[in-house]
């Protein structure tokens, strides 16, 4: 149900605004309240949530980072390093800025503030921390004792480099030499002797070169020195674990206030993390309803953004059933997914991208089938995996359920796809669950159009442009655009009028008669528009006459030149980058910029900046080669023919 409805993806991007993994897990878990309390708290907290981010967007959550895994070791009873130590400063300094992060803002969210009232400021346990942990490192202050010693420590590290030094400047000694740098072995200070010398130099070899060339020597004369560097570091060593252990001891003692504190930081997190997501997607709370009404105010699939048409939507008892057709592609899925993904969203306690009025009801559950299901690993067909899933939804639905079924009854025979399709309407009707299914079936369509619970829906299609409009239509059923859309495409009239016939199973008229049925009517009306629009298009273009077209150097002369020399010329084959596949050039380019090509028999207007030559025509075709063979169809050349004999009284022409 959750990828069904793409919810999941959702949850991925609110995971992605959170700081904490305490928090990413909440998201995680995320799932449909039903407590209609319940909701309108989290609903309430989004919003307040939202409200804070228009006013200040830096939420003082980063401290959240490392914090769990700094309080898991000390309930191990592990003594904490200087790194974890510093995280649990930092989170500590983060829980005193919340507290004055909220305090300004009890108008705009009266609820979120109050859980600050339950952080704890422990100022003095984060001063210690501060005040002995430094960059990720016991600082030389932390205790006056450590600091006694770090400087002791430099004073004598001083002393033996100056000895060092004194060893290479050294006339006597600068021969035995390899290099003139002092290095250290082991955390002792030694210098470079050429291996012939080492016998002549007194102090121990600690270390020689790769090449056996070089040892390095540590001088006696700073061994005594280097003895109690030794000395010291032990000390400062046993010093700084004193100080780790005190702190450490010191947050163990505040371990139950640091762990609410914890618990509100994280619900501060996964808070600011919702309304990020709703400031994203420019979403409000929906109002919640127990009387099963649905009433969408422009409401814009979530992961769409701004190329999501807005959607409107009532839906009321007794008419709580909705059957939505129309053509493919023309966002039916889209608008049930937009329902029921806003159902789940609101039942989790998310703002959804709509406007102020929007209304939704509370559902026990949103049981879907959508898309192919298609089950490999059970070997069963796309049909047979539709039907298994309508099954367990029947079982699973009750009066409290959404059911969102998409094609219904699809992917098998028409007659019987249809007739399990209204039984099954049927049988979640008497169910009283609330509805959103979507089918091409004309039989269900009726059903729906005649049962008294039932509402009919359709999506809008721009017939002169052939593009979808996304926007549902209530109350209306989608037409039969199958065929408009095929004589658009330039398929015969005879061949449109039988295909109706067919599908319908009208008597054909006679073609001299006046057409009768309201499919001739929309047919006609149809051509007769595209015709329209076809004679506006030439009357609007400019006239020109014969004295302007004489004068080569005029504006005018300029513009005809171009409409003269166009880019492509009829028969070159191009490659449309939108479609990524190549066509043939039939008509050239008009006046909007626009070529007709025609692809896999079928003829596009495609702007002349989406093409690019592929083969020009001369390479294509022979010089006297009789380019309406490519460009006019077979039908259309044989009534020109006939015209030309004497054989036909009439051409009609039409736009292929």
């Amino acid at each position: 149900m959750n990828k069904a409805l793409e919810f999941n993806v959702i949850v991925e991007k609110l995971k992605e605004l959170a700081i904490s993994e305490a928090a990413k897990s909440q998201i995680e878990a995320l799932k449909l309240m039903t407590d209609p309390v319940l909701i309108q708290r989290h609903l309430n907290e989004t919003s307040e949530a939202n409200e804070v981010l228009k006013m200040n967007t830096s939420v003082p959550v980063n401290g959240l980072e490392g914090i769990q895994q700094a309080l898991e070791k000390l309930k191990r009873q592990e003594i904490l390093r200087p790194k974890a130590l510093e995280s649990v400063g930092y989170f500590l300094k983060d829980c005193q800025r919340m507290t004055r992060f909220m305090s300004d803002k009890a108008l705009v969210a009266p609820q979120i503030v109050t859980y600050a009232d339950d952080i704890s400021k422990l100022e003095s346990l984060s001063e210690a921390i501060a005040h002995a942990i430094v960059h990720g490192q016991v600082d030389d202050r932390a205790t006056q004792n450590l600091y006694k010693i770090r400087k002791k420590i430099t004073e004598i590290e001083d002393r033996i480099k100056q000895k060092l030094n004194q060893f290479l400047t050294s006339s006597g000694y600068q021969h035995m030499f390899a290099d003139a740098i002092v290095s250290q072995r082991d955390g002792r200070y030694v210098v470079p002797i050429k291996s012939e010398h080492k016998k002549s130099f007194d102090g121990n070899v600690l270390d020689r070169s790769r090449s056996g060339g070089t040892v390095f020597i540590e001088p006696a004369a700073v061994q005594k020195l280097q003895a109690e560097i030794t000395a010291l570091r032990g000390d400062e060593e046993q010093e700084v674990y004193k100080i780790l252990s005190t702190l450490s001891n010191q947050i163990a003692s505040e371990m139950r206030a640091i762990e609410i504190n914890y618990e509100v930081m994280t619900h501060y997190d996964f808070i600011f993390a919702k309304g990020k997501l709703s400031r994203r997607m420019n979403g409000i709370s929906a109002l919640i309803t127990q009387d099963g009404t649905i009433q969408i105010i422009n409401g814009r699939h979530p992961l769409l953004g701004e190329n999501a048409v807005p959607l409107n939507l009532t839906i009321s008892v007794p008419k709580r059933h909705l059957v939505i057709t129309g053509p493919n592609t023309g966002g039916k899925t889209v608008t049930m997914k937009t329902v029921g993904l806003f159902v789940l969203m609101t039942q989790a306690g998310l703002q959804i991208p709509c406007d102020a009025g929007t209304v939704l009801p509370i559902y026990d559950q949103v049981l879907c089938d959508i898309g192919d299901g298609q089950s490999i690993a059970q070997n069963l067909s796309t049909f047979s995996a539709h039907i298994t899933n309508i099954i367990k939804i029947i079982h699973q639905a009750t009066r409290n359920s959404l059911v969102i079924l998409d094609e219904i009854g699809a992917g098998t025979d028409p007659t019987e796809g249809m007739g399990i399709g209204i039984a099954v309407l049927e049988a979640l009707s008497k169910k009283a669950a609330t509805i959103l299914a979507s089918t091409h079936y004309n039989e269900i369509k009726d059903f729906a159009n005649n049962h008294p619970l039932f509402l009919n829906g359709s999506m809008a299609f721009n017939l002169m442009s052939l593009k979808p409009e996304y926007k549902l239509i209530i109350g209306e059923s989608g037409e039969s655009n199958a065929l408009l859309i095929a004589l658009r495409l330039g398929m015969d009239d005879e061949l449109i009028e039988r295909a109706h016939e067919v599908a319908y199973k009208t008597q054909k008229t006679s073609v001299h008669s006046k057409p009768t049925s309201d499919f001739r009517d929309k047919l006609k009306e149809y051509k007769h528009r595209q015709t329209h629009e076809v004679s506006s298009t030439v009357k609007n273009e400019p006239e020109v006459d014969q004295h302007e077209r004489a004068k080569p150097n005029t504006q005018m002369a300029t513009k005809l030149v171009k409409r003269r020399t166009p880019k492509f010329k009829i028969g070159d084959s191009v490659y449309i980058h939108t479609m990524k596949r190549n066509g043939i050039v039939v008509a050239t380019e008009d006046q909007r910029g626009d070529i007709t090509v025609q692809v896999m028999g079928k003829k596009f207007k495609i702007n002349h900046k989406r093409l690019s030559l592929h083969i020009k025509s001369d390479e294509l075709y022979p010089e006297d080669y009789d380019m309406d063979i490519v460009t006019k169809t077979k039908a259309f050349r044989k009534t020109e023919k006939r015209v030309r004999k004497g054989k036909e009284d009439v051409l009609i022409i039409r736009e292929e």
